[in-house]
């Protein structure tokens, strides 16, 4: 099947054009097509993870299938910046960071979450908590979030700091950002990214109280 593929700002000066037809097989997702066209062009390669997607001018996730004909634009930062922020600190998180981060003029919604420990869980009382982290795998799983998550809720931005170390009760273990042009998105957006990232970012959590100290899922 024949994609055409349109190429703005950075690809456009790099690669010298403004769009290209690649073939690829019937059944090809935008994964493959990515891989197809980080193979051709190495200015492509580099920025891998660096940019967004849009299919048939609609933000869409790694997984999105692709037909006959569609059209495949590869999407820069846009002026002013729209890296992901997602990173796990060792030191006091920041909502104000992640506020920065996602806020424009154009945002009418924004939603925060701010997860503090708490003293007690489970019916005992906890005197602190442990985080530990992969580190690198980490951040990668959170700013993949923040892709298939913005891929979900139109014009949605994504910002998330998560602690590690010890933290005793009332500190800050994880604040999140979400800003969209309307409420609606930002809230199912904010709620998705705790709801993902308690799930499959590997972080764990040692909880520490007064009968005793367990890693949360696995037991004393």
């Amino acid at each position: 099947m024949k994609i055409q593929v349109l190429y703005f700002a950075v690809f456009r000066e790099r690669l010298g054009q403004e769009h290209e037809i690649i073939d690829l097989p019937d059944g090809a997702d935008v994964a493959v097509a990515l891989a197809h066209l980080a193979s051709r062009h190495s200015a492509i390669a580099q920025l891998s993870g660096k940019f967004r997607v849009a299919v048939n001018q609609t933000m869409v996730g790694r997984d999105a299938a692709l037909r006959d004909g569609d059209e495949l634009a590869l999407i820069p930062p846009v002026a002013g910046g729209n890296e992901r922020y997602a990173v796990i600190l060792d030191q006091p998180l920041s909502l104000d960071r992640c506020v920065s981060r996602v806020s424009s003029e154009e945002m009418g919604g924004l939603v925060t979450f701010t997860g503090v420990v708490r003293r007690q869980n489970r019916g005992r009382v906890v005197t602190r908590l442990h985080y530990e982290a992969y580190k690198d795998m980490a951040e990668n799983v959170m700013r993949g979030l923040c892709d298939e998550i913005e891929a979900e809720f139109a014009e949605v931005r994504l910002a998330v700091e998560h602690r590690v170390g010890i933290l005793q009760v009332g500190d800050v273990a994880v604040v999140i950002a979400a800003a969209a042009p309307h409420r609606a998105e930002a809230f199912h957006a904010c709620r998705a990214m705790i709801d993902r990232l308690k799930e499959r970012v590997p972080i764990w959590k040692k909880e520490i109280t007064s009968d005793g100290a367990e890693w949360i899922g696995l037991g004393p």
